[in-house]
C-alpha cells in the first residue's frame, strides 16, 4: 500500500470534493424552488391581505446566491491561484538554502 500521496489520489480527492459542492448547491437550488412557490401559494391561501412569503423567498435566496459564487465563481479561481502562488513561494524559498 503506498503511503505517500501521488496525483491520482490528489485529482481523485479534488474531483470528489468538487461532485460534493456541485450537488449540494443542486440540491439547495432545487429544495427553493420547490418550497417558494410552495410559501406562495400557502401565503395567498391563508392571508392574501398580508404578503409574508418574500422574506423567506429574500433571506433564501441571498445565501443560494452566495453557495453560487463560492461553488461557481470567485472562490474556486481565488483559492487556486493562491495555492500555486504560495506553493512557488514555498519551493522559491527551499532552493535558496
Amino acid at each position: 500500500m503506498e503511503t505517500y500521496p501521488n496525483k491520482e489520489n490528489l485529482a481523485y480527492k479534488k474531483a470528489t470534493k468538487r461532485v460534493k459542492e456541485l450537488k449540494g448547491f443542486y440540491g439547495n437550488l432545487t429544495s427553493y424552488c420547490l418550497i417558494i412557490p410552495f410559501l406562495l401559494v400557502l401565503n395567498l391561501l391563508t392571508s392574501p391581505n398580508h404578503l409574508w412569503f418574500y422574506w423567506p423567498m429574500l433571506g433564501w435566496g441571498v445565501g443560494l446566491v452566495a453557495h453560487g459564487i463560492n461553488v461557481f465563481g470567485i472562490g474556486k479561481d481565488w483559492e487556486e491561484k493562491k495555492i500555486k502562488e504560495l506553493m512557488d513561494e514555498e519551493r522559491k524559498s527551499i532552493k535558496t538554502l
